[in-house]
């Protein structure tokens, strides 16, 4: 899967970014053809590109021109519409996740329910176009992960449907929420409420990651600002996955007169005490005598500690120590929703390149005996279903 960096000094919206995607090389006609799969009214709309100057930079600007729709359209009906149309591998999947990020942003400002959300702007054509053309490009390009810059806040006010509204909207600055954002910018809406649906739906906000740049594709807003060019730029990018490299210090001794339940509370009092790892291994030590090398990894500030630890919770009367080099694959635990149960997973990858997905063992077991399934099609499931997410 590629990487998608979301270049947002102008800030963004939903036409901005179909329009990049666009110039990306996602073809006009093959948006137009999957578009066609939803359930909307023949000729309501019209899609057009053009190419446009904002400041002397070149830009796509993309338009869904919409036949006079004046509609209004609750939550449920957009989720009903973009379920029954066949959309291709992913897409379907990302356009709700947006809808449902737009639905509870507007919930919460309005302090309604999710389900009696009422779409307003969001709910007419040409902003489900967006949405919908969005998630369809980004499938298209084999998008995995999506890193945004920080979104411009904006100032001053907007006409919407409910009235005179301070800039940034809303719903649009509830959807902000844990996205970095900076106000060192002009006065003006420089993200909509479906640009930052977009960000917040489906990536995260960051720096450029490691990448080996595939493409780049602009997308002009409608808009033109005099403080800078009102344009996304998109980079596409194969991921370059970067070990993470640190010193840390092994800490070693031979043992062969302790009892195996001493062992036993030797190896929890190491790791709880903060061992990034620790292990018996078998031996045949002097005098024929069997025992057992216990072998731990220490951070440089735990080794004293943990030194200690050893020789005062075991029958060492000493230990060595030396330090070494190691390469650590980027891992981050995740929370997976599958058929099971909620169920915490160790992601091992970066940039969008996932190597290995591996669920917890405790949540497994937890899950086996709630549901009375054997340990092992409980890992299958859980990895299937994640791995599908």
């Amino acid at each position: 899967m590629k990487t998608l960096y979301m270049e947002c000094s102008a800030g963004i919206a939903g036409d901005m970014t179909v329009a990049a995607l666009i110039d990306l090389g996602v073809p006009l006609e093959h948006l137009r053809e999957e578009l066609a799969r939803l359930p909307l009214p023949a000729g309501s709309y019209r899609l057009s590109t053009e190419s446009c100057l904002r400041q002397g930079v070149r830009g796509v600007l993309f338009d869904a021109a919409a036949a006079d729709d004046k509609s209004h359209r609750h939550y449920s009906d957009i989720v009903a519409m973009i379920d029954v149309a066949v959309l291709p591998g992913g897409a379907k999947e990302r356009a709700q996740r947006i809808f449902r990020r737009l639905a509870e942003a507007e919930a919460k400002v309005h302090g309604v329910s999710v389900e009696k959300v009422h779409f307003h702007e969001v709910g007419a054509v040409d902003s489900i176009i967006d949405i919908v053309a969005t998630s369809i490009g980004l499938e298209y390009l084999g998008v995995g992960e999506i890193i945004a810059s920080p979104l411009p806040w904006g100032s001053g006010w907007v006409e919407s449907a409910h009235g005179r509204m301070p800039v940034p909207a809303p719903a649009t600055a509830e959807l902000m929420a844990g996205l970095e954002v900076h106000g060192g910018i002009g006065p003006g809406e420089r993200v909509t409420p479906t640009g930052a649906a977009i960000v917040a739906a489906l990536g995260r906000s960051g720096t450029m990651p490691a990448m080996t740049v595939l493409g780049v594709g602009h997308g002009a807003g409608t808009k033109d600002f005099p403080d800078r060019p009102n344009i996304l730029r998109l980079v596409l990018g194969s991921p370059i996955l970067q070990a993470e490299g640190d010193e840390v210090y092994v800490i070693e001794t031979h043992i062969d007169d302790m009892t195996p339940e001493v062992a036993g509370f030797l190896l929890e009092r190491l790791l709880a005490a903060g061992a990034l790892d620790a292990a018996f291994s078998p031996l045949q030590m002097k005098k024929n005598r069997p025992g057992f090398r216990l072998t731990l990894l220490a951070e440089p500030e735990k080794l004293e500690e943990l030194a200690r630890l050893v020789v005062t919770e075991s029958t060492a009367i000493g230990v060595r120590y030396y330090p070494v080099r190691r390469l650590v694959l980027p891992r981050r635990v995740e929370s997976r929703m599958t058929s099971l149960g909620e169920v915490r997973v160790k992601v091992i990858g970066e940039n969008g390149e996932v190597l290995r997905m591996t669920p917890e063992f405790e949540d497994c077991r937890r899950l086996a005996l709630e549901h009375g399934m054997p340990l092992l099609e409980v890992y299958r499931r859980v990895e299937r279903e994640a791995g599908e997410q």
